[in-house]
């Protein structure tokens, strides 16, 4: 047995994780696959979730709902921790498709992509005040058809001032990029014309979800594209200079979509549509399968009472 897993299978973390099939579940787990709960399940809807994080000392989880994008019924949900009191903070149709979720506990804000929507959207806890902080729309009428401008993955960094997120681009096109910019507008600009927007990396396959290793200056992401660079956890400098290429994790996932870490630990788990959930180190050793055949696996959050 590795020192990562034992490890696992001694720290006091959980893992949330969305089904988006049987209209959509949350589930939890522990880091070494043992003790698989159903904490929400099917309110008799096809939602399709798609990001989750959870605040530990609220005793919250959060989740967004694609919904059904002809019905513009776009959601983010909020649960007690044992699944009670079941709510949507964003009602549908607030947003168009939204996808990875971030909290930013010290300003009690949300923050997520809303790909259809074409936008990086942030609101309070509860809820209100959405405000749009990106907007790739470039003119394009909402939900969006142009996949290049589809927001995907998103993550922060709060001490820095910065949010980072994802453009996957059409399907096995090589047009998904990653962008960086202020998560405060600039004086004077506004969500379409902002002036402050970096591409740290272009002709991906499809980038999905992502997570920072602030301490290392390391940004890790999901790859829903074909292989070899496609179906991949990727991962590269935050400040890489350009035409630095990424560098392969793993590979052979089946839809790989959802990321979270344990940074204290050095692991990541990570999760694809064929309803697998792994976990490996955080330079690609010892991957192991969590669980198997669980659905439409999507997004995935670690946490522990004191997580990094």
């Amino acid at each position: 047995m590795s020192p990562a897993t034992q490890g696992a299978k001694t720290n006091s973390g959980r893992l949330y994780f969305l089904d988006a099939a049987h209209d959509g579940l949350v589930l939890s787990v522990n880091p070494d696959g043992s003790d698989l709960k159903t904490i929400v399940k099917s309110r008799g809807k096809r939602t399709h979730p798609d990001g989750i994080i959870v605040d530990l000392e609220a005793g919250h989880i959060y989740w967004t709902n694609m919904g059904n994008i002809k019905a513009n019924d776009g959601s983010i949900d909020r649960a007690d921790l044992d699944g009670g009191n079941v709510t949507s903070i964003v009602s549908p149709g607030g947003t168009f498709t939204p996808k990875q979720l971030q909290l930013d506990k010290q300003n009690g804000k949300l923050y997520w992509c809303d790909r259809e929507g074409m936008r990086v959207l942030r609101c309070n806890l509860d809820g209100s005040n959405i405000e749009t902080l990106i907007d790739t729309s470039q003119g394009d009428p909402r939900p969006g058809k142009d996949q290049t401008k589809w927001c995907v993955g998103i993550a922060l960094d709060l001490k820095g001032g910065k949010l980072y997120w994802t453009q996957k681009g059409p399907d096995n096109a090589g047009l998904g990029r990653i962008f960086r910019a202020g998560l405060e507008i600039p004086k004077g600009q506004n969500p379409a014309n902002r002036k402050d927007i970096e591409v740290l990396f272009d002709k991906l396959p499809e980038p999905i979800d992502l997570h920072l290793d602030l301490a290392n200056r390391t940004i890790y992401w999901t790859d829903r594209g074909d292989p070899p660079r496609g179906n991949t956890v990727n991962c590269a400098p935050m400040d890489a200079a350009a035409g630095t290429d990424p560098k392969i994790l793993l590979n052979h996932l089946m839809e790989g979509i959802g990321l979270a870490m344990d940074l204290k630990r050095r692991r990541m788990y990570f999760t694809d549509l064929a309803g697998t959930v792994y976990s490996a180190n955080l330079d690609g050793s010892d991957e192991k399968v969590l669980l198997f055949l669980q659905g439409n696996v999507t997004g995935i959050v670690y946490t522990e009472p004191d997580a990094a």
